[in-house]
Formats: C-alpha cells, structure tokens, sequence
C-alpha cells in the first residue's frame, strides 16, 4: 500500500456546505491523519468555512463563487506552490467516503490521475433517464481519448499525482462541467495516464442537491457540448518537469 504522508493534500471546494463540511472534515482526518485537508470557500454565504476550522481544516476563502473549477484549480495551485505531491478531491456534502482515499492513492501507483468510479460494480448508487444516458455516451467518449476503460467520468472523487498538479495547477477548467469532463480531455490530450477504481457512494449529509431530475435534458445537452468543445481546444502539453 502507498504510504500516506504529508505530501498528500486533499482539497474540499465548498458552496454553503455549512450542515456537512465539518464531518467530512473529520472523516478526512480521521482517514489519511497525516495529509493536509483543505477547504476552498467558493464564496460561500453561511458558516461553512467556519465550520470548516472549527472542524481542524486550513480554509481558502474566495471572495466570491467561481464554481468546482475554480475553487480546484486554487487547491491545485496551493498544492504546487507549496510542494505537494498528490492532490484528493472530496465533496463537501458527505457523498464521498474519505475512507476510500487510500485506495485511490494506491492507484496512484501506475497513474497520474484515479477517479473514483461510482458505476463500476460496487455500492448501489444510480442515475436514471436522460442523465444517465449521458453519462454513458462521455464515458464511452472519453474512454477512446484517456484510451482505457471509464464507466465513470463525472464523478468528483479524484486523486492527482505530480504530472497532474503541474498540468491543472494553470490549466484546470472552470467552466460548467470543466471539473469532471473537460478536466479529463485536458489531462488525456496532454498524456496524463488515467485509471479508475470502483468506489462506494454514501447518502448526502446536508444541502440540496446539485441537479434537480427536471434539469435532466439540459445536463445532456450541456455535457456533451462540453466534451465537444474540450475536444476542439488545442492539445495542453505537459511541462518537461512533468
């Protein structure tokens, strides 16, 4: 198993998290004692990122909301001036189970990038209708672009190694679905190797969700314009110190 050390930064982007950010804190701690947890205030207006230090998290607050790729691309940017080796991304509403972060360390060890994949035969969390269908088609897209075998390309549970950091730290997406999508077909057209390990999804502590089943149409058509429009950009290349 990797050692988890303190190069190890896992970055918590949070928008009015204030009724879950202290747990995962807490679960992030407890999981990996020794990495450095992270919250990015994304412009939050209720108590999230006093919660968040209360809790025993470093807080970077954004003066106002630049979305998940924003506040990652902060985390991503914290991580290299400052000398970290491996970047986790955990959401702050208690979905993700930060026991899992050591699995997808280990995964690290022949990666650049581990997703956690949440549709890879283990938990039971589904998506249905439209929604679902495009996640299908970009992880079969994707598949052919990171030239491995993806279910799950929109998940948010993602840990990054050093070739990773350099590469998002100045070019992470912050456009809408910039953080799972386009940040794939960045890191894929630029070499980065990708891999995924099956995780398990937990029920969500607090907060509301982040897409209503009504807006389901409108994530299809939105998710494939971004993978088109990721696929047209040119090809980022990868520092030598990569």
């Amino acid at each position: 198993m990797r050692p988890v050390d303190q190069s190890v930064l896992v970055v918590i982007p949070a928008l009015n998290e204030e009724d879950s950010v202290a747990d995962v804190v807490r679960d992030v701690r407890a999981a990996v004692p020794s990495a450095r947890c992270v919250v990015i205030d994304d412009g939050s207006r209720d108590r999230t990122g006093q919660r968040a230090v209360e809790a025993g998290a470093q807080v970077l607050r954004l003066p106002y909301n630049l979305g998940v790729g924003g506040a990652m691309r902060t985390g991503f940017r914290f991580a290299k001036e400052n000398g970290f080796g491996i970047v986790v991304q955990v959401d702050a509403d208690g979905q993700h189970d930060p026991a899992a972060i050591r699995q997808l360390l280990d995964g690290l060890a022949d990666a650049d990038l581990v997703i956690g994949a949440r549709f890879a035969g283990v938990g039971d969390y589904g998506v249905r209708g439209p929604r679902r269908w495009a996640m299908r088609v970009l992880a079969w897209a994707l598949s052919r672009v990171a030239r491995t075998q993806l279910t799950d390309v929109t998940s948010g549970f993602k840990a990054a190694g050093p070739r990773a950091i350099t590469l998002f730290a100045d070019n992470f997406p912050a456009e809408y679905l910039g953080d799972t999508v386009e940040a794939l077909v960045i890191g894929a057209r630029a070499g980065l190797r990708i891999r995924q390990s099956p995780v398990a999804m937990r029920v969500r502590q607090g907060g509301a969700p982040s897409h209503h089943p009504l807006k389901a149409a409108v994530y299809l058509v939105r998710a494939c314009l971004a993978f088109s429009l990721a696929m047209l950009r040119p090809r980022t290349p990868l520092e030598a110190e990569c």
